[in-house]
């Protein structure tokens, strides 16, 4: 059971690590990381919903989203 735990949350470190950018935030305060690292989320969850209502394929691909 640890061990499903412990995946999912690399999983989501990785994620959020890797699509999100957020070793790189420029954020110089704590409540300038919060808002940067909130804005990443969001807009990511936002990308999901949309592929989700748009009934894409694959819903947490945000290939498109990415530039």
């Amino acid at each position: 059971m640890l061990k499903k735990v412990r995946q999912l949350i690399e999983s989501i470190t990785d994620t959020l690590k890797g699509h999100l950018d957020l070793e790189r935030h420029s954020g110089r305060t704590f409540e300038g990381v919060a808002v940067r690292v909130a804005q990443r989320v969001l807009a990511m969850a936002a990308g999901i919903w949309h592929n989700n209502k748009v009934g894409a394929p694959v819903t947490r691909s945000l290939v498109a989203y990415d530039h």
